[in-house]
């Protein structure tokens, strides 16, 4: 069998099995690169979530998203894994199970704040459902289907804080909870922009866009890079979408876009249509879009 054959075979074979992961099982590579940090359960002097508080994280998504999945024909499994050290999540699919994984060893990180936990669950459900663009962004590859299921990292970046935090916040007390975490000004007054003063609304956008802060503190502590701030946006600019994972900025940038966004709630995204449920150029926003830094828009 020559080599293109076989290959060709490998890609069918992975498809027809029904296990399509978009990264990967053992959770080296996913919601991070590949990297080789381990928190154990039993170290000392962490200052990361407690067990309690991984659950809660978890729960508040899970409650909202399972009945979702449910209605599209598939079932959410949340695998929580407290004792595995890895730093950090992964998500895959094997058939009608969706499946995501979340290390207690990202939880035991300092950087990261209950909410910085439920936007990597909203992150790795936004592989499943966040919408275009999805991994492969066409071509060969994707009509094998191999990865075409798996919304890209920055997509599903933007999802956990365009539709599921909100989601996942909207019933909480979200003023007393944004005073305590001391925002900066530029969140404060962008928010305040875009919600127009409506003071739930602006508590929920200053609240995700702070989650994505806790996370991003991560990717520059794991990275060793400085530290990201919402008023220095990555100024890269893409030639095509790229659907591998974005620098911690660019990351950052994607959260607080994200949050910024006001298309309704209730309007679900596309998996064909990069613009359905968005801030899209092309519906003629300006704030909340998707950055340049990884995104290249179709239109």
């Amino acid at each position: 069998m020559n080599k293109q054959l076989k290959s060709t075979t490998m890609l069918l074979g992975l498809s027809l099995t029904g296990l399509s992961l978009a990264c990967s099982i053992d959770g080296k590579d996913g919601f991070l690169p590949e990297n080789d940090f381990y928190i154990p359960v039993d170290e000392k002097n962490v200052t990361g979530l407690t067990e309690a508080q991984f659950n809660a994280a978890i729960d508040k998504v899970e409650a909202i998203y399972a009945p979702i999945v449910a209605n599209m024909g598939a079932k959410l499994v949340i695998a929580r894994r407290w004792t595995d050290g890895t730093v950090n999540a992964n998500a895959s699919q094997n058939g009608k199970t969706w499946n995501v994984n979340m290390y207690g060893g990202l939880a035991r990180h300092q950087t990261v704040t209950e909410d910085g936990m439920s936007l990597v669950v909203c992150h790795e459900i936004g592989h499943h459902i966040g919408g275009a663009p999805r991994k492969g962004g066409g071509g060969w590859w994707n009509r094998v289907g191999a990865a075409s299921w798996a919304s890209n990292e920055g997509q599903s970046d933007y999802f956990a804080t365009l539709k599921c935090l909100r989601k996942a916040f909207l019933n909480e007390d979200n003023v007393a909870i944004a005073r305590r975490m001391n925002p900066p000004r530029e969140v404060i007054d962008a928010c305040s922009r875009v919600t127009q003063n409506q003071i739930q609304d602006t508590a929920i956008c200053i609240r995700t866009s702070m989650a994505g802060k806790s996370v991003a503190n991560l990717f520059s502590a794991l990275s060793r890079t400085p530290e990201t701030k919402f008023n220095t946006p990555d100024q890269a600019v893409v030639g095509k979408t790229d659907d591998n994972h974005p620098k911690a900025q660019c990351r950052l940038d994607t959260y607080f876009q994200g949050s910024l966004c006001d298309a309704a709630l209730n309007e679900d995204v596309s998996p064909t249509d990069e613009a359905k449920g968005t801030c899209h150029p092309s519906l003629g926003h300006r704030i909340g879009v998707r950055p340049l830094c990884w995104f290249k828009p179709s239109r």
